[in-house]
């Protein structure tokens, strides 16, 4: 599923437009992007939590040389499914 087709079931379960679908999720994802890039910690209860983490820096391989490298260390987003999404998730198979 796309953000194009997100947006369509969203605004079919929730009775508006295709347009203002668009605005609130384009809204909700901005803000939560916002909020990790600050550091803080997105909870969605049920659905999951967002944080950023920190990458220790590590030895990697150049693939073209194979000579060894320092990958520099670096914060990157993660997101931890909660109890619920997992528990629909494993519902299904």
């Amino acid at each position: 599923m796309n953000k194009g087709e997100l947006v369509d079931r969203v605004a079919e379960t929730a009775s508006v437009t295709k347009k203002q679908a668009d605005t609130v999720l384009s809204a909700a994802l901005e803000a939560i992007m916002e909020a990790v890039s600050k550091g803080d910690k997105v909870t969605l209860v049920g659905f999951g939590s967002f944080e950023p983490r920190n990458r220790q820096k590590r030895e990697g391989r150049n693939p073209r040389t194979g000579e060894k490298m320092e990958i520099p260390a670096t914060k990157v987003p993660a997101f931890s499914a909660g109890k619920l999404f997992k528990d629909k998730v494993s519902a299904d198979e």
